[in-house]
């Protein structure tokens, strides 16, 4: 039942059904807010030009946003792109696009997602992280609204974001992840941006050549059989993989959205990879849980 029938519901009740006490519609208003069970998204979303492109992963994010049965309350975004000393949540109530990359055709720019925010959904963040600060001016980083663009277009549903204490190590990430599996079952749907595989330096050595590297595709493999058997620790503790994983992750910040996506399923969920392609020193695979 979405939130309009669910007024109308009440509003057709008899006027007798008026002197229902607190507890009761408490008790409703809980149902409501159960009655579906938001999926965890990950999405590799890789260069911000995917925003003005036509390509076999746009069009896979059109498929995952399809899959979603029951419009999401809000989103909840955890990108590569928002790093912080601490944990913040955006309360900004109408957050805007943020160009957070140089040098890009002008028609890039033209792009905007103005979702609307959701800080009534941050404050919930809050109340189950109180370690947590809030944030009011935070936008939409290119993480979030490119992908965004096709997951969910026209921009109707409030999209919030959760900020990557970079200082942290891997596994107070996906601790405080699971901490928020709450969200899902109150219309909350959470996405992960980031790449896997994200080597920048080598990925621009080597411009007109998108063959992947032997490293690229044997940690992107690495990391899908660790997923499929559920082996979340094998993939906080990843450094212990030697040379393939210190060239596909040289800095974390990519690594880590993936990190909040698992540590919000559980054991029993199903993960279903929505996109395995790999280019040059970049992992574009893309999955969702639930």
């Amino acid at each position: 039942m979405d939130r309009r029938k669910f007024i109308q519901a009440i509003s057709a009740l008899p006027i007798a059904a008026s002197a229902m006490n607190l507890n009761e519609l408490k008790n409703v208003t809980d149902t409501y807010e159960n009655s579906v069970r938001m999926p965890v998204f990950f999405v590799g979303h890789g260069s911000p030009m995917n925003a003005i492109e036509d390509n076999s992963y746009t069009r896979s994010w059109e498929a995952m946003g399809k899959s979603v049965q029951e419009k999401p309350n809000a989103i909840l975004v955890v990108s590569a792109h928002w790093l912080t000393s601490g944990t913040f949540v955006s309360t900004n109530p109408a957050p805007e696009t943020i160009y957070d990359f140089g040098g890009f055709p002008g028609e890039l720019y033209k792009q905007t997602y103005p979702a609307p925010g959701s800080p009534e959904y941050a404050k919930e963040v809050m109340k189950l992280l109180p370690e947590v600060k809030e944030d009011t001016a935070w936008g939409l980083d290119h993480g979030a609204w490119t992908i965004l663009l096709y997951l969910f277009p026209g921009a109707k549903i409030p999209v919030f974001q959760l900020s990557i204490d970079y200082y942290k190590p891997m596994q107070y990430h996906f601790d405080l992840a699971a901490r928020l599996k709450k969200l899902r079952d109150k219309g909350v749907l959470i996405i992960g941006s980031g790449n896997i595989v994200h080597n920048l330096q080598m990925f621009f050595s080597r411009p007109n050549d998108m063959t992947p590297y032997d490293w690229t595709t044997e940690f992107d493999l690495w990391v899908k059989n660790k997923i499929v058997t559920k082996d979340f620790q094998s993939l906080i503790d990843f450094e212990k993989q030697g040379k393939a994983a210190k060239l596909s992750v040289p800095t974390v910040d990519h690594y880590v959205p993936m990190i909040y996506s698992l540590g919000l399923t559980d054991k029993n969920e199903n993960i279903q990879f929505t996109n395995e392609e790999t280019i040059g020193s970049i992992s574009m695979r893309a999955f969702s849980a639930g």
